[in-house]
């Protein structure tokens, strides 16, 4: 048992959480309009499916993934999730409240939100397709495979640092925002969502047209 290679896969897991994108945008959103849980499920949803993702890679099942009619698909449906999210977000920050004891969304919608949002995001796909096919390889030629699904889990343990962290700050610090602070960074949660809806809908035309 390697531990400097369990520790990388752990930092290569939060390497992979850590970046501000779709998925921590909703992370945050949820969270300062609804508290810990609510972020977390969506953590919880986009791990799901990286784990999908994961699997597909580890037993070859990628050739799926490289089929373009696939892949403009997962471009157009991510982009049209993202900006339906993002929408929701910038319409629904008029609304908000520092009422703790507001109704909330429900646990199972945030779940869906981060799992949608992975699973048909490209940037998702390109990671795993990408990084992770090589890490893999990597690790099976130097180690073996022996312990190649025991290290690989490890990636879900630096998910899991990262969602487990995001969610205790945005629900945590949520109580000790004033209303216009939390409306600042619901619009510009939403805003980053729209962005990033956009640009994976022009991705998808591009690759359609080409």
């Amino acid at each position: 048992m390697d531990i400097g290679l369990f520790a990388g896969y752990v930092f290569l897991g939060l390497s992979l959480a850590a970046p501000i994108g779709p998925v921590n945008s909703a992370r945050i959103d949820k969270g300062i309009k609804n508290g810990f849980w609510h972020a977390w499920m969506v953590g919880t949803g986009s791990m799901i499916a990286d784990g999908i993702f994961m699997a597909a890679v580890y037993l070859g099942l990628v050739r799926f993934l490289n089929i373009e009619m696939v892949q403009v698909f997962l471009w157009l449906f991510g982009g049209f999730i993202l900006i339906y999210t993002g929408v929701e977000s910038v319409i629904s920050s008029k609304t908000i409240t520092v009422d703790l004891y507001r109704k909330k969304d429900p646990l199972a919608a945030c779940f869906l939100t981060g799992f949608i949002m992975s699973i048909t995001s490209p940037l998702s796909i390109l990671f795993w397709l990408g990084i992770y096919g090589s890490v893999l390889a990597k690790t099976a030629g130097h180690y073996g495979t022996g312990m190649l699904l025991a290290y690989s889990s490890m990636i879900f343990v630096g998910l899991a640092i990262w969602d487990v962290f995001i969610a205790g700050l945005t629900g945590g610090f949520r109580r000790y925002f004033n209303h216009r602070t939390l409306q600042i960074i619901s619009l510009a949660s939403g805003a980053s969502l729209i962005g990033f809806g956009l640009y994976f809908g022009v991705q998808g035309i591009k690759t359609l047209l080409s």
